[in-house]
C-alpha cells in the first residue's frame, strides 16, 4: 500500500486512534479504583472538617470517621451525625449552580439548624482570584459557631462587602467575595439550603 495513497492514510489513522484509545480505556479502568478511593476522601475529610474534627493522615481521617461520624443515606442523600463536646450535631451536603458550574459543600450544625459548626468545600468551578476564594479558609471560618436568624445567615455581597472575614459570632451575618457577588449569593443560598435540609431532620 503506497504511504501517500488515500487508503494508507485511512488504515493509519484508524490505527493510531485505535491505540490511543485502547490505552486511555486501559488507564482508566486502572485508575479507577484509586480515583472512587480518593473522591470518597475528599468527602469524607470534608465531613470531618465541617464537624471541626482534627486528622493526620488519610489512615487517621478513615478512623476517625468511623468512630466519630454516623453516616445515614435516605432519598434526599447522604447526611451525617456526630457528637462533640457534649453535643449532637448533624451535617448535609448541598449543591447549586455557581456562576460557572455547581458548588457543592458539606455543612454541619446543631440539630435546629441555629448554630453552624463548620462547613467545608467538596467542589467548585469559579474563577480564580474572585470567586474561587471561596475556597479560603478566612471565608469558610467565619460560619464556624455562627448563629442562623430562623435558618439564614444574611451575606453582604458586592459593594455592601468589605472582602474581609465577620468576627461576630451573633449578628447572624457573613462577609461576601468582592469583586464576586454571583458566587457569593450562590454560597449563601446553599448555607441556608442545608441549614434547611439539617432542620427537617431534626433529631432523626
Amino acid at each position: 500500500m503506497k504511504k501517500d495513497s488515500i487508503a494508507y492514510v485511512v488504515v493509519f489513522t484508524f490505527v493510531i486512534c485505535a491505540v490511543f484509545v485502547g490505552v486511555l480505556a486501559i488507564a482508566n479502568e486502572s485508575t479507577k479504583a484509586a480515583a472512587s478511593a480518593n473522591k470518597e476522601f475528599a468527602l469524607q475529610s470534608a465531613v470531618l472538617g465541617a464537624f471541626g474534627i482534627s486528622y493526620t493522615d488519610k489512615a487517621d481521617a478513615s478512623s476517625k470517621y468511623k468512630s466519630s461520624v454516623n453516616e445515614t443515606v435516605s432519598a434526599g442523600g447522604r447526611a451525617w451525625k456526630a457528637r462533640l463536646d457534649n453535643q449532637d450535631y448533624s451535617a448535609v451536603e448541598a449543591a447549586g449552580p455557581g456562576l460557572w458550574g455547581t458548588i457543592t459543600v458539606i455543612l454541619a450544625a446543631s440539630p435546629d439548624g441555629e448554630r453552624v459548626r463548620g462547613i467545608r468545600l467538596v467542589s467548585q468551578n469559579e474563577t480564580p482570584g474572585l470567586g474561587g476564594r471561596i475556597e479560603e479558609t478566612w471565608f469558610l471560618g467565619q460560619y464556624e459557631g455562627e448563629k442562623s436568624a430562623a435558618g439564614k445567615i444574611a451575606m453582604k455581597a458586592g459593594a455592601e462587602s468589605s472582602g474581609k472575614a465577620d468576627p461576630d459570632k451573633e449578628n447572624s451575618r457573613v462577609e461576601g467575595i468582592s469583586g464576586a457577588t454571583r458566587t457569593s449569593q450562590a454560597f449563601g443560598d446553599l448555607v441556608e439550603s442545608a441549614l434547611a435540609k439539617i432542620k427537617a431532620m431534626g433529631g432523626k
